[in-house]
């Protein structure tokens, strides 16, 4: 019951949460609310990847707590009962919930994020802009790949824009910032890129590239070609399929740092429910407490700190500052040391 109680309560805020981007979508965008009512919708199985490691941490706080604040562990205690033997059921838990879990990132959770996908493509085809997406490859326009790093309203921040070429070295774009102008009627986007550089082929020897700095450049992308079909984002992959891409990009020297870094954080996330249930029993015998709102609240504070870092591991990988595989699991690699800690001075105590 508390369980099902803390996953109702915080897919519920998490939607919340979810509406004012949605709202943008409608009112800048053009996307229908009949869209927007389905994109909601396939949005709960997505939260689950957030909800249910939370959820599990807050039902083991709220049960334990309960315990706790009724003396309920001080008489397990003088039964001549050890707190190790508690922890035994509570590992088999956290290890079901994390291969659960495993299971929604790499099946569930990606066929959800590629509905939400399927349900734009009309309004993708009509506003282009609609398509585009920060921290994500973009392969929708014929002919080029790009990643951007920040997006706000019209303007587009560290733009990166390959353009792979049969038999000829990738030529690469990179600038500080842009703008974009949706082409009124067509399936296009008007690019104005700000401060940047740009590989130009050699014209005396087309194989050879170099670098020309420019203040402002423009360039007009076409989806028109892409016959209806829409392309799979990093989070709408299954692991294999992200193996696949990552070993695509490789070659055709395009950096799948983001990708690896995704294909880690779908596998490092599936341990939450494991770490956060180890943390949940330790916490909820010290607190004592039996109040189901601050428990919940206490369960999100302890949570946090963990999604903030992995968060910002991520960002640090995709821009190449640390290296993916390894970064990715820091926040699985101090949880852990955590949770052991505070356990064996539970246990030992």
């Amino acid at each position: 019951m508390p369980f099902a109680i803390a996953i109702g309560v915080l897919t519920f805020v998490f939607l919340l949460g979810y509406l004012p981007q949605l709202a943008n979508k409608v009112i800048n965008k053009g996307v229908s609310i009949s869209s927007v009512i389905m994109v909601l919708l396939y949005n709960i199985p997505v939260l689950l990847g957030y909800t249910l490691p939370i959820a599990a941490l807050a039902a083991v706080i709220l049960t334990f707590g309960r315990l706790s604040s009724d003396n309920e562990i001080i008489a397990i205690r003088a039964s001549g009962i050890s707190l190790q033997k508690l922890l035994a059921p509570l590992i088999a838990i956290g290890l079901l919930f994390s291969l659960s879990l495993l299971l929604l990132n790499d099946r569930v959770i990606p066929r959800a994020y590629q509905a939400q996908r399927e349900l734009l493509q009309e309004t993708g085809a009509k506003n282009p802009s609609a398509i585009l997406e920060a921290g994500t490859f973009i392969d929708d326009f014929e002919g080029y790949v790009i990643f951007i790093y920040k997006i706000e309203r019209n303007r587009l921040y560290n733009i990166r824009i390959y353009q792979p070429q049969d038999g000829k070295p990738t030529r690469t774009i990179i600038a500080q910032e842009g703008e974009f102008t949706p082409v009124p009627g067509e399936p296009k986007i008007l690019l104005k890129l700000i401060n940047g550089t740009s590989d130009e082929p050699d014209l005396r020897n087309p194989n050879n590239y170099y670098k020309l700095n420019f203040k402002q450049s423009f360039m007009t992308l076409d989806m028109s070609q892409k016959n209806g079909k829409i392309v799979k984002k990093p989070k709408g992959m299954t692991l294999k399929e992200l193996e696949q891409e990552i070993f695509a990009y490789k070659q055709i020297n395009i950096d799948p740092n983001p990708l690896i870094a995704e294909y880690h954080r779908k596998i490092s996330w599936a341990f939450a429910p494991l770490i956060f249930i180890l943390l949940g029993f330790p916490v909820a015998v010290i607190t004592h407490r039996r109040q189901k709102t601050a428990n919940l609240l206490l369960a999100i504070i302890f949570a946090a700190p963990f999604y903030l870092l992995s968060i910002g591991c991520q960002a640090l990988a995709s821009q190449g500052m640390a290296a993916p595989d390894l970064i990715m699991w820091l926040p699985n690699v101090i949880g852990g040391i955590t949770v052991i800690i505070l356990n064996y001075k539970l246990c030992v105590s």
